[in-house]
């Protein structure tokens, strides 16, 4: 038996926070590792000790295993967590922690490496007898073989997928999905195989330890995805028969033997629309969704992580599940804007209710370009699959998230769609849905009244007059506030003390109390800067004042491409040169930002005739890109 007594997490942000927490349960010491712009991050600020990595990108901080080892060994640490992504999945970063004297919270290198590929993979599940879709080589590809899904050999979350529709696509999207791979893990190997159209993304949880017990631990249903990464997960998986969950435990428990395997992992796979179960490939870390499985099981699976690293034994069986868990991961992101990941100060995170909520972030802290947009993975767990969507949904409802854009109606919405209630789901959900569940916008007026009521308020113990706007010398003359609010204008004008159609019951700066068409309203306001925040049981408005006289400077050029965020340009389209004729729709740049590649498209026919950026150059926020001369209509 090993005897840890301080532990260092080779990550950041949610998880690094996550599994401090689990280590000062357990008595451990926790020692952070920081990039600089992380310095003031929360998971830094909740450990005992941090060490800095010197720089931004990942390749230089969170990717360097030797400097995170040398950082391991100057704080006394005894043991490495590397929770998720980053080097989570690297068999040598593995054994040269275990080379430095360390303890390795994880499964064993060669376990690591045997998973690594996903193509190398694949091959070793065939020969235990897991159930394998057959490989596509793209070289000899033909429309019998369509629709084909491209995947890198060595990485996951999404990074270096593309779907092809048409043999025409299938070249470019071969050299992006390389690139992107490479990009993303150092390795641009892409394979392709057929794509399942309304499959399921079902997964199981597994734990072994070093005297031979592998435990089975349920399932979940990952399948609402966006860009092939997880949005909504729950356990366990619904509708699901009985053989097949044996099945897909079976094959599960196979697959850790069949390498032998320690520790927590994930085996994931498709489910075709009539039930047959292929093997995807094995997560051999702890899982961004793992949360729902500790609720069902009532366990602490990081916990279990390190007993098992220090040579405890499993029991011979795990416990028993109750019930259903659902979690949500909230990001900052558009997802009206092509999944739009956003940066800034995040004013504001509150999420009311009995749910988990996992997170890196608190209130004041900044979202910024370098690294996954997820602010918080929310979490219900109840007796009944019905009962928990219900939870979340009315949690993340009443949450008050200020200064960013993030998915969170998106997710309120997802978790009330009858699809999803009827538990009718696949991954192609958000292809059929996201149009409706993103449009339908509520009504703004309302929050904006209450806005500019909250404005003109200077307080509760104001004289009436005062609170309600004001003495105006003509009383029959409105007062017009103007706002802009998810692209659009809003004016609201209002008397002091009479409204047409609505009673102010009540106004300070903080809450507004409205009667609608008979119906009492609270409209909760937060102020900060030349923004206003209003929530209420109609839905949550971010308003930006609209100045009375705009700055000529705001204006740009017809058919300027701005940067839609800080990044980095890695792509330009071949042969893209001032004078080059383009069409409506066509990508003219890639720009790569907090994990995730975005195109730039031109915004109408014509002639491109300003280029400002190259690859590999940074741009900020606004930043001009190029720009399109639309060609006249005839």
């Amino acid at each position: 038996m090993t005897n840890l007594t301080s532990l260092l997490v080779a990550n950041r942000g949610e998880i690094a926070v996550r599994i401090f927490r689990t280590a000062r349960a357990l008595g451990l010491a926790t020692v952070a590792v920081h990039s600089d712009p992380d310095a003031d991050a929360l998971h830094v600020r909740d450990a005992d000790a941090a060490v800095r990595l010197p720089g931004a990108a990942p390749a230089d901080t969170y990717l360097r295993g030797d400097l995170i080892i040398k950082a391991a060994l100057a704080a006394g640490a005894d043991a490495v967590h590397p929770g998720y992504g980053f080097l989570s999945e690297n068999a040598d970063f593995a054994r040269e922690v275990l080379a430095a004297g360390l303890t390795w919270i994880g499964p064993p290198p060669d376990a690591i490496e045997a998973m690594a590929s996903k193509t190398r993979a694949k091959e070793l599940m065939r020969t235990a007898g897991v159930p394998l879709l057959d490989p596509v080589d793209p070289a000899t590809a033909t429309p019998a073989d369509l629709p084909l899904l491209l995947k890198a050999a060595a990485g996951g979350g999404g990074r270096g997928m593309r779907v092809v529709r048409d043999l025409d696509q299938l070249k470019e999207a071969l050299d992006a999905a390389s690139a992107e791979a490479r990009s993303a893990f150092g390795d641009g190997e892409v394979f392709a195989e057929p794509y399942v159209e309304r499959g399921r993304h079902v997964e199981v949880q597994i734990l072994a330890d070093t005297h031979g017990t592998v435990w089975a631990l349920g399932t979940r249903d990952c399948s609402l995805q966006r860009r092939h990464q997880k949005v909504i997960e729950e356990a366990p998986a619904p509708g699901l028969p009985e053989s097949l969950r044996e099945t897909l435990h079976t094959a599960a428990v196979a697959a850790a033997r069949a390498v032998s395997y320690e520790g927590a992992g994930t085996v994931e796979f498709l489910v075709t629309a009539d039930g047959r179960p292929y093997f995807l490939e094995m997560n051999t870390r702890l899982q961004v969704e793992h949360p729902v499985t500790e609720a069902v099981f009532d366990l602490d699976l990081v916990a279990l992580q390190l007993r098992v690293a220090e040579g405890a034994a499993l029991p011979p069986t795990p416990p028993q599940p109750t019930g259903h868990a659902v979690e949500a991961r909230l990001y900052a992101e558009d997802p009206a804007q092509d999944w739009r990941p956003q940066t800034g100060a995040l004013h504001t995170l509150a999420i009311p209710g009995t749910v988990r909520v996992d997170t890196g972030f608190t209130a004041g802290d900044t979202v910024g370009i370098h690294y996954d947009p997820m602010l918080a993975k929310v979490v219900a767990h109840a007796p009944t699959r019905a009962e928990a969507v219900r939870a979340l949904a009315t949690a993340l409802a009443g949450a008050r998230i200020h200064g960013l854009t993030t998915n969170r109606e998106l997710l309120v919405r997802s978790l009330r769609q009858p699809e999803f209630a009827a538990g009718q789901l696949d991954t192609g959900f958000y292809d059929r849905h996201l149009d409706t569940l993103t449009g339908n916008t509520p009504d703004p007026t309302p929050a904006a009244l209450a806005a500019a009521l909250a404005e003109a308020s200077p307080g509760p113990d104001a004289p009436l007059a005062t609170r309600l706007g004001g003495w105006r010398n003509v009383r029959s003359r409105p007062q017009t506030r103007r706002y802009t609010t998810a692209g659009t204008e809003v004016e609201v004008q209002y008397h002091p003390v009479n409204h047409p159609g609505i009673r102010v019951l009540a106004t300070t700066p903080a809450l507004v109390t409205l009667e609608i068409e008979g119906i009492r309203r609270a409209f909760h306001v937060k102020q900060n800067s030349n923004e206003i925040y209003v929530d209420s049981a109609l839905g949550a408005h971010t308003f930006t004042r609209v100045p009375r006289f705009p700055d000529p400077q705001d204006r740009t050029e017809p058919g300027s491409l701005l940067a839609p965020m800080p990044g980095t340009v890695v792509r330009v389209a071949e042969g893209l040169t001032p004078g080059t004729p383009v069409t409506a729709g066509q990508p003219l740049l890639w720009l790569e930002a907090m994990k995730m590649e975005h195109r730039i498209l031109a915004p109408a026919s014509g002639t491109l005739t300003a280029l400002h950026v190259a690859t590999g150059q940074q741009v900020e926020f606004g930043a001009l890109l190029a720009v399109v001369q639309e060609e006249p209509q005839s």
